[in-house]
């Protein structure tokens, strides 16, 4: 059994790279999974996006991939046609503006020549290029990313474990319980044949047909007792008890079974007519509601 909850980190430092991988999760009804990474390695996202889907069922999972390097490899290129077509526009412009205001041939021919840092200011005219070996990064990251993505696993696993601890008490509570029914059934059924009895007499007197009453008193009896609930009740704590056992991500079919178990609870408290029988169906339910609360944080 695993929690919801989890995290991993791990980090590759040398003199001037770092790289670091951090996993963390929250509680979500279904896989909900975000990847941030470097624009440099977006084309790996899909690889590792299959590794955590196939370590992870459940839940709001965060991957937050870092990549600082102190001097990449950069390559700056000039764009020459870019530079030709600047220089050639700029010098347009300023023998049109020499030609507005009057200016002498040789101020114009002064005005006209255009200045390095204007034309190295343009859009275009250098062209930098990092020079990046995919391949390379991601034989470096894969490591980092396995190792804290079985941190973060087995972060999980850990606390689904204590989960799981506190899942089969709250169990025990619920067996108990339904023993402590099946013990006050007998009684149960037997106050309330005698209730109606008393009251068939009362209305009636003494001269009441006491073969009908008790035909009556056994009609009312299939809709009143407790059998039926608890036989369904101790079938699904048997099927959450295996629930916890045998399936590795039970939080679904724990919550569904929960619903199961909460509709024969109810239905035995409405049918109660005692002080320590409704004061059990309270315990029940409070530990019930533990269970549902808990299964909430299980994958």
């Amino acid at each position: 059994m695993n929690s919801m909850t989890g995290y991993g980190y791990e980090e590759l430092v040398e003199e001037k790279f770092f790289l670091s991988v951090e996993i963390k999760s929250y509680n979500s009804r279904f896989l909900d999974l975000s990847i941030n990474l470097p624009s440099s390695l977006s084309r790996l996202e899909n690889f590792f996006r299959e590794k955590v889907t196939a370590a992870v069922v459940r839940g709001k999972v965060d991957v937050y991939i870092r990549l600082r390097e102190e001097e990449p490899a950069t390559s700056v290129l000039v764009n020459q046609e870019a530079v030709r077509s600047y220089a050639a526009a700029i010098s347009q412009v300023s023998q049109i503006l020499s030609e507005m205001q009057g200016i002498a041939g040789s101020q114009a021919t002064s005005t006209a020549q255009s200045p390095l840092e204007l034309i190295l200011s343009q859009e275009g005219v250098l062209v930098s290029h990092r020079e990046f070996d995919l391949d390379s990064y991601k034989a470096l990251l894969e490591p980092v990313f396995d190792t804290a993505l079985e941190q973060f696993v087995a972060d999980r696993r850990r606390e689904g474990e204590n989960l799981k601890v506190d899942l089969q008490e709250k169990l025990g509570v619920l067996e108990d319980a339904a023993a402590f029914f099946t013990h006050w059934q007998p009684q149960m059924e037997s106050t309330f044949k005698e209730n109606l009895q008393r009251r068939f007499q009362e209305l009636l007197g003494e001269g009441y047909d006491q073969q009908r009453v008790l035909t009556e008193v056994a009609a009312l009896l299939v809709k009143y007792t407790i059998n039926e609930e608890i036989v369904r009740l101790k079938s699904h704590l048997s099927a959450l008890a295996k629930e916890l056992v045998d399936n590795a991500t039970p939080g679904r079919k724990i919550d569904f079974i929960c619903q199961e178990i909460n509709r024969e609870i109810n239905t035995i408290g409405s049918k109660n007519q005692f002080t320590e029988v409704g004061a059990m169906v309270i315990t029940a339910k409070d530990a019930l509601e533990n269970i549902r609360e808990q299964a909430r944080n299980v994958e």
